[in-house]
């Protein structure tokens, strides 16, 4: 158990309810990407993460094809934090992945990088992919997060974020018959059963490095062993303006 399981309970007994305001306690909340924010810090007795993250929160129209323009325009920051104690107090109040409807996408990102492909932060780098049945993603997010935040994936400063993607009403192809894997005819590729989870990192050549991640991955949500995973470069997201189809499949 680390610092994250063991101050959650106290920090959720001592939580308000969060305001329709700019600022809280516990972090910065703005839904203007563009405004400029207040330095968030750890408070007074507070234990301080080793980078500020900050949750962003998008949603699209399936039938709309995606480019970058309106993507930047559809992705909102929700907030910022710099401790374990702001995290939870955040973290508490916000609608769990599985309770999302239609496409919708949590992220959370080291602060100052935008979860976007272009970013200078991202643009070299590339995403492992999990597939996860319904009903999965709220806790395999909340797991992947708190191995992000305690520094459990011990790759430097490669980690950039987190992402769970929902996704609903999508046509199958083909169906995997052992694992939740599928090919689909949309051009998301995942099917109606599935949701997304995915961790993006700042090195895609460096294949020492993502192999550690993927191997923490596997350990820190115990995925079963015949767990297929797959990792695509954003380089080629730009290339088929696609997240999750033409991946590589690892075993």
């Amino acid at each position: 158990m680390n610092q994250f399981e063991n101050l959650k309970e106290e920090d959720c007994g001592e939580q308000e309810e969060m305001k329709d305001s700019n600022e809280t306690d516990g972090g910065s909340i703005n839904n203007n990407n563009n405004i400029r924010r207040k330095m968030v810090t750890p408070g007074a007795g507070e234990h301080p993460l080793q980078y500020n993250y900050t949750f962003w929160y998008s949603r699209r129209t399936p039938s709309r094809p995606a480019n970058t323009q309106s993507y930047e325009q559809n992705i909102r920051q929700m907030g910022t934090v710099a401790s374990v104690e702001q995290f939870w107090k955040f973290y508490s109040h916000l609608v769990r992945p599985g309770d999302l409807t239609g496409h919708s996408d949590f992220h959370l990102f080291k602060e100052g990088i935008k979860p976007m492909w272009e970013d200078e932060a991202n643009k070299n780098g590339g995403k492992w992919i999990i597939r996860l049945r319904k009903g999965l993603a709220s806790r395999f997010w909340e797991n992947i997060i708190l191995a992000m935040l305690g520094e459990q994936f011990m790759v430097g400063e490669e980690i950039c974020g987190v992402v769970v993607s929902i996704r609903f009403q999508v046509r199958i192809r083909n169906h995997h018959p052992v694992t939740s894997y599928c090919v689909c005819e949309s051009d998301t590729s995942v099917c109606p059963q599935e949701d997304i989870l995915s961790i993006w990192n700042k090195t895609a050549s460096d294949q020492v490095t993502t192999s550690r991640i993927r191997d923490t991955l596997r350990r820190v949500l115990n995925l079963p062993p015949n767990t297929i995973m797959e990792y695509k470069t954003h380089n080629d997201s730009l290339k088929d303006n696609s997240s999750f189809r033409n991946t590589k499949i690892a075993l």
